[in-house]
């Protein structure tokens, strides 16, 4: 944000039952997301603009797109599930209650597992520290919705209809998401545009910040290349 905030003016939306948002709802569905967004850029005065999101974040703005055509003037993914059979099974697993349930109430134990864990997700130092402060801020019930509504997205059968530039980003490292999922993006939407990542995983703006800084402010100054 910082990068880009040369450029651009910057907003980071936190879903509901995330980071700084509301956490007493009764649904964290996919939708729910959408919406907020929607009503997000209401509230602002954004009559539209270039959408760029993160894992499921990613997920919800092709699905902004999709839903509120007249918001998103481009959109980027960034190991995001275009379909949420690509998520890892643990992660898939994590969508069930009886299995998130003991987690969250270990969340001591639950956040020593993924220190130790870190280094395999992400090389960022900081990794570690990141996902800790991510996880004191999340509820089980958001958690645990959330998940399980990803779980069953497949935004395959609407992708043909999107007519805006998007652009894809995956790391071939990438053990959350399925890095294969870039090809499902340009499979069901051939004009979209798709940048590999050799040595990132599910993190590229923290495994290779240098690259991924320029490509996706390329693509959203409309550089000639896109």
């Amino acid at each position: 944000m910082t990068y880009l905030g040369r450029s651009y003016r910057t907003y980071a939306l936190d879903f509901w039952g995330f980071g700084e948002s509301g956490k007493k709802r009764t649904s964290y569905a996919v939708q729910d997301f959408v919406s907020l967004v929607d009503q997000f850029m209401e509230q602002m005065g954004i009559t539209s603009a270039p959408l760029v999101g993160h894992s499921m974040g990613g997920t919800v703005s092709l699905s902004v797109a999709l839903q509120y055509p007249e918001r998103a003037q481009k959109v980027v993914v960034i190991g995001s599930p275009i379909v949420g059979s690509s998520l890892a099974l643990p992660l898939k697993f994590a969508g069930y209650r009886f299995i998130a349930w003991p987690l969250f109430h270990m969340m001591g134990a639950f956040r020593f597992g993924m220190r130790i864990a870190s280094p395999f997700i992400c090389s960022d130092p900081n990794f570690p520290d990141l996902m800790d402060r991510d996880l004191s801020r999340t509820t089980l019930e958001s958690f645990l919705l959330s998940i399980s509504s990803l779980r069953k997205t497949d935004l395959r059968p609407k992708m043909s209809e999107l007519t805006i530039p998007v652009m894809g980003m995956f790391g071939d490292a990438d053990n959350i998401v399925s890095p294969k999922q870039g090809q499902v993006l340009k499979a069901c939407s051939p004009h979209s545009r798709v940048e590999r990542f050799p040595e990132a995983g599910h993190f590229i703006m923290l495994d290779n910040p240098p690259v991924f800084m320029e490509k996706l402010k390329n693509f959203l100054d409309g550089s000639k290349e896109n």
